[in-house]
């Protein structure tokens, strides 16, 4: 059994059924196969997660939409979809965005969420801005999350793509005092003096 990231050999590739035998203290994801380590939040970090998932989880409940959010750490398998049959062994990207929103609830299982999310909201820091801005950014292009946001703690800026044509196109820069809404819930408007609101 693996319980230090120590044992683990970031040059080679892995895959769930690896993952899964992981007992590790730091939060880690892979992407296609290679191990990204996860710094831990900073509070203004859990601050902002907090107020988005507080806009949704009430939009969700008012309107009785069969959409759900979670926030991190919740396991988000992509994979291969050309496979018929998908095993644990055939899966090599596990992330775990700051939130997800998922209105598939076939997708939903014991283990977090098998596909991709509908929309999947980043928050930025200084260890995985690079990951988030490439990586990330590449990786639910290819699988069609439909909106991607990246949220810019320090800038207090929202960065909104939408998939077009299978590529992400930027929709608007939205900043501290503008009201926002996902293209795929137009009448919820968040309010981001609220949710860059500083503690």
């Amino acid at each position: 059994m693996v319980t230090s990231l120590s044992e683990l050999d970031f040059s080679k590739q892995y895959n769930y059924a690896d993952y899964l035998t992981w007992q590790l203290g730091e939060r880690i994801e892979l992407i296609k196969g290679y191990i990204k380590k996860m710094a831990a939040p900073t509070p203004f970090h859990q601050e902002i997660s907090g107020e988005f998932f507080n806009y949704f989880k009430n939009y969700f409940k008012s309107t009785k939409r069969q959409c759900k959010v979670f926030t991190a750490p919740f396991d988000v398998r992509l994979y291969n979809y050309s496979k018929s049959a998908i095993t644990d062994k055939d899966i090599y990207t596990v992330v775990q965005p700051d939130l997800s929103i998922i209105c598939d609830k076939s997708k939903i299982d014991s283990k977090g969420c098998l596909g991709a999310p509908d929309l999947i909201i980043e928050i930025l820091s200084e260890s995985n801005s690079k990951t988030d801005l490439r990586d990330k950014f590449q990786l639910y292009q290819e699988n069609a999350v439909q909106e991607y946001w990246i949220v810019f703690p320090a800038e207090k800026a929202v960065q909104k793509f939408l998939l077009t044509d299978d590529k992400y196109q930027l929709e608007k820069i939205y900043v501290e005092d503008d009201l926002m809404s996902p293209t795929l819930f137009p009448d919820l408007v968040i309010d981001l003096v609220q949710v860059f609101e500083e503690i």
